[in-house]
């Protein structure tokens, strides 16, 4: 039996193979490669729903490197945009982090902003489009409710009467009158034609102005966007595109683990403060159209000593229940823990992986299910594999397989297997275990 033919544009087929071999997420094509983690996206696309709605949720995600977290992201992302969402995302490091003393957070704000996206633009810097068109809106709006033509000179007029009622609906928010303001001299830059002045507006939202006398030289607004309130402008941000036309506004924060390695106990404590505050407001009901996911390792999120469970507001709020024992998992908690793919679920993944190979590099795969199968078994069975194998060290190893056979036609794919190089020593114990849960594919 050999691998089925797929259909996939090259250029994604080359960022799928090249990104998975590199240890990293592609941001495309994920599609053709999402095995298992049906309930995990099911519970996520429930909650893009209720965002929808109007209301807002508030995840983590938890599992050790390799495991999928970050994959999971993206695949939640391209859902949301897909629902016509603006998403942002943002990576956890050193220098920026959700609370701190010398711009780390307004560092992960920034990073936010310049990585917001949508439908039509999934790559980041959406900004400037979303404004665009939240005005070509309106003025379509005005156009059709006034029966007149676009050229009518009233139409600027009717236009910002709607701006206006969009901006009295966000006067009402936390520094929400100086964010309506801009608002205000971006569309009027709009109408004037003024670039310089637009993107002076783009500046600002993207908190890129450092002191106070430059912002009120340049826009006349009092203000800039501090690590202290970079918070408040994300649920305004939120508010705004849900008027904008949006479905609503998905924030994805990875690498949490950044904030467990601060060695400031007072400073993690800080972070931590920062996190119960965002799901405080999430589940009180103070954010609306908002949707926030955050994901680490368990160990960042369960140490009671320097993990978030070491702040107790939040480990009160975040703990397992009694009832989520014996492989039942509650996908409605706060906590989605990741399981391990399956065999089979992995099997899948090889199959497809190498029917992408085949399509980059324009051969035709001889792999066979029993090739497919003797892959899994010898990656599980490694020593400890049981507990501590990832899908991506499983992937990693599966993608230079088929590249040293598709280098090397004369080597056979069961040398290569059975090489000591590959075939690492097993465990007879977890080897027994393994076989059986394969006897459905043997031929």
């Amino acid at each position: 039996m050999s691998v089925a033919e797929i259909k996939i544009p090259k250029r994604i087929a080359s960022t799928l193979i090249n990104s998975l071999k590199g240890g990293v997420v592609p941001r495309t094509g994920l599609p053709y490669i999402t095995v298992g983690r049906e309930n995990e996206i099911n519970a996520f696309l429930h909650d893009i729903e209720i965002i929808s709605e109007g209301g807002a949720s508030f995840r983590f995600i938890s599992g050790k490197y390799g495991s999928g977290k970050s994959f999971l992201l993206q695949t939640v992302r391209n859902y949301a945009m897909d629902k016509n969402f603006v998403v942002a995302d943002a990576d956890l490091s050193p220098e920026r982090r959700l609370q701190g003393t010398r711009g780390q957070g307004l560092a992960t704000y920034k990073e936010l902003i310049k990585n917001l996206s949508t439908k039509t633009r999934p790559d980041g810097g959406a900004l400037p489009l979303i404004l665009e068109r939240w005005i070509s809106k309106l003025q379509s709006e005005a156009v059709q409710e006034n029966g007149i033509a676009f050229d009518d000179p009233s139409v600027h007029t009717l236009t910002e009467k709607k701006i206006m009622q969009v901006i009295s609906s966000l006067n009402e928010m936390v520094h929400g009158f100086d964010f309506a303001k801009l608002l205000t001299v971006y569309y009027r830059a709009y109408l004037d034609g003024d670039d310089e002045k637009k993107n002076a507006v783009i500046k600002w939202f993207r908190g890129e102005y450092q002191t106070k006398s430059d912002a009120k030289a340049e826009l006349g607004v009092n203000i800039v966007i501090t690590d202290d309130d970079w918070y408040e402008y994300i649920k305004i941000f939120s508010a705004f595109f849900t008027r904008a036309g949006y479905g609503g506004f998905l924030v994805l924060i990875d690498e949490l683990v950044n904030l467990y390695k601060i060695p400031n106990s007072i400073t993690r404590q800080y972070n931590y403060e920062k996190i119960l505050t965002m799901y405080n407001d999430t589940l009180q009901g103070k954010n609306s159209n908002l949707g926030i996911i955050m994901s680490g390792t368990p160990q960042c999120i369960k140490d009671t000593r320097r993990g978030i469970f070491s702040y107790e507001a939040l480990r009160s709020r975040l703990e397992q229940g009694r009832f989520s024992t014996n492989g039942i998992y509650d996908l409605l908690a706060p906590v989605i823990e990741l399981q391990p793919l399956t065999y089979e679920e992995m099997l899948v993944l090889t199959e497809k992986l190498a029917a992408i190979h085949a399509v980059l590099f324009d051969y035709k795969c001889a792999l066979t299910e029993d090739d497919f199968i003797s892959f899994i078994k010898i990656e599980y069975g490694r020593i400890g594999a049981g507990a501590n194998i990832t899908p991506r060290e499983v992937i990693r190893d599966f993608i230079e397989l088929l590249n040293i056979l598709y280098q090397n036609a004369g080597i056979s794919v069961e040398k290569l297997m059975q090489s000591d190089g590959f075939s690492y020593s097993k465990n007879e114990v977890e080897q027994e275990e393994i076989n059986p849960l394969f006897t459905e594919f043997e031929i």
